[in-house]
């Protein structure tokens, strides 16, 4: 997949476009004043959801969890969503049980969230 299909639509990449391995965050960057922020961060379970499982987590979030109104936004029945949204959990377990998030948790001192270490914070070098 060339690089630029990666950000097509500007959906955040979750994948690596040689190799497929899972992407992490190395750097943030602050638009008002130029500061970033350089560590190794893990996307968030959501983002790292296929843009389909995303809509459908907004949509039932937005719907105040309401299957019933899912079934009928998406014209399907209430036991095809319960089953969408089954499947959706089970994506969300394994995303959030891997054994990167447990090493990360195990770390000694590791905040909450993981993140490798501490960030370094830097202005801009203009």
């Amino acid at each position: 997949m060339p690089a630029s299909d990666a950000h097509r639509g500007g959906r955040l990449p979750i994948s690596c476009p040689s190799c497929r391995d899972g992407l992490r965050v190395a750097q943030l960057a602050c638009p008002g004043c130029g500061t970033t922020v350089h560590g190794d961060y893990p996307l968030p379970a959501l983002s790292r959801l296929g843009d389909e499982d995303q809509q459908f987590a907004l949509a039932f979030i937005l719907g105040s969890g309401s299957l019933k109104e899912m079934a009928k936004r998406y014209g399907v029945s209430y036991p095809t969503v319960r089953n969408r949204l089954d499947d959706l959990i089970a994506r969300l377990s394994a995303i959030t049980e891997t054994p990167e998030k447990q090493a990360a948790g195990d770390a000694a001192g590791a905040p909450a969230g993981g993140g490798g270490g501490e960030p370094h914070a830097a202005g801009n070098d203009e």
